[in-house]
């Protein structure tokens, strides 16, 4: 006999294992599909501090590695495959993998959002250890040190003030002769005594032995190249890149409603356009991305989901 999941989820984030938890609690027949490493962006950080009730010295895979064991205490199965395509098939949801093929009545897309990568050399290698992708998560970390911030629209201007909050100093570093962002954010960004901005620029390469301790940056328009030392009294300073996300919807992309970046659109309850299908955590479109929205999505959508499993089948 065929199997039929009562729920299938695409994503083995703090979305996609809080979709599974509830769905599993609930009794319902549930999987979760990880194309990568289970946990997404959260496992590449050392330290969760603004996650309500997180324990002291919590780290982004220790916190996951709690929610896996809550999924498997309750029953949620997990298999690493990668999605290809949805169907629908009448009530029914095909999901089409690279390896099988499975029959579901709802599907939860969970699958995240990646930050845009600078591309330098060293980024990879310094993520987590003095570079990253969200002030919120990681400002606290460098108070009274000194912080670059890259980019130049809306995003990357209020992060940069949001991080003269901390740091002692912050250069805003954009490619172009002038910020993106609105001029009501410009005004309030120069008004700003602890932020600097330094125009027609790009990061070269980012340098440290196990955490950031310099910065090679290019002036695209003297072609100047120069190396910014962390002061010596800090040993390090903090690189946030804010150039945008980028959704992992792609596979998605002519059956479920998105906007212009390709984020998906649903509704507070996590309903997207096609009946049957949900969509949670950093793949929606939202003003904030962290573990703590995230999970709550993949809450909801999985009420969500057994409210119309109930109600169709």
């Amino acid at each position: 006999m065929e199997k039929i999941y009562d729920i299938i989820i695409i994503g083995g984030g703090p979305a996609g294992l809080a979709a599974g938890l509830y769905g599993s609690r609930a009794k319902l027949e549930t999987l979760i599909i990880e194309r990568d490493k289970t946990g997404g962006q959260i496992v590449t950080t050392d330290e969760v501090a603004n996650y309500p009730g997180s324990i002291p010295n919590a780290t982004g895979p220790s916190l996951i590695a709690r929610m896996v064991e809550q999924c498997e205490e309750f029953g949620t199965t997990r298999i690493k495959d990668s999605v290809e395509k949805i169907e629908v098939e009448g009530q029914y949801k095909i999901v089409k993998c690279e390896k099988e093929t499975y029959k579901t009545k709802t599907v939860i897309i969970a699958t995240g959002a990646v930050p845009r990568k600078l591309g330098a050399p060293g980024e990879k290698e310094l993520t987590g250890k003095g570079v990253s992708y969200c002030a919120t998560c990681d400002a606290d970390f460098f108070e009274d040190f000194e912080v670059f911030a890259v980019g130049g629209g809306d995003t990357a201007v209020e992060e940069a003030m949001y991080l003269t909050k901390f740091a002692r100093k912050v250069t805003l570093v954009h490619r172009r002769d002038e910020l993106r962002a609105a001029k009501s954010i410009q005004e309030k960004a120069f008004k700003n005594e602890k932020l600097e901005i330094m125009y027609d620029t790009v990061v070269e390469e980012i340098k440290g032995d196990g955490i950031l301790e310099s910065i090679v940056f290019k002036n695209r328009k003297t072609e100047e190249v120069f190396e910014i030392k962390a002061p010596e009294e800090d040993g390090t300073m903090g690189l946030f890149c804010f150039i945008g996300y980028l959704p992992n919807t792609e596979v998605f992309k002519g059956l479920i409603d998105m906007n212009d970046s390709g984020y998906i659109i649903s509704d507070s309850n996590m309903k997207t356009n096609v009946e049957g299908i949900f969509a949670a955590g950093d793949c929606t479109e939202k003003l904030l991305r962290q573990v703590i929205t995230a999970s709550a999505d993949g809450a909801i959508a999985s009420v969500s989901a057994e409210k119309y499993i109930e109600a169709n089948f």
